[in-house]
């Protein structure tokens, strides 16, 4: 079978991934992107900045790691499931509930 360039992985056993340079950098600016709005809140505090006001950008960082989550998540829906699910590996679909369950607590 052809490997499918928009697959997040290589579901090897050490269950690794292989991204697109494009999606990777994209990913890695995103996470400095939130890094930058962490110290920000560190700087703040430090600041004794007044209590809402982190708290609500607190909030922005939540919000940017859940989009994180997002894209990754669809990423690994798009490639490696799809993947694994025409190859008929359904422990794949398992372990994505698995994930889900988790994600939702």
């Amino acid at each position: 079978m052809e490997e499918n360039k928009n697959c997040c992985c290589h579901c090897q056993s050490d269950k690794t991934t292989d991204r697109s340079e494009e999606e990777y950098k994209k990913l890695m600016n995103r996470l400095s992107r939130i890094e930058g709005q962490i110290k920000g809140i560190k700087g703040m505090l430090e600041k004794d900045a007044y209590c809402t006001d982190i708290i609500m950008q607190v909030s922005a960082v939540t919000a940017a790691l859940n989009a994180f989550n997002k894209e990754i998540l669809a990423s690994h829906i798009k490639g490696c499931v799809t993947r694994d699910i025409l190859e008929g590996k359904d422990e794949t679909v398992d372990d994505l509930l698995k994930t889900l369950q988790k994600l939702m607590k």
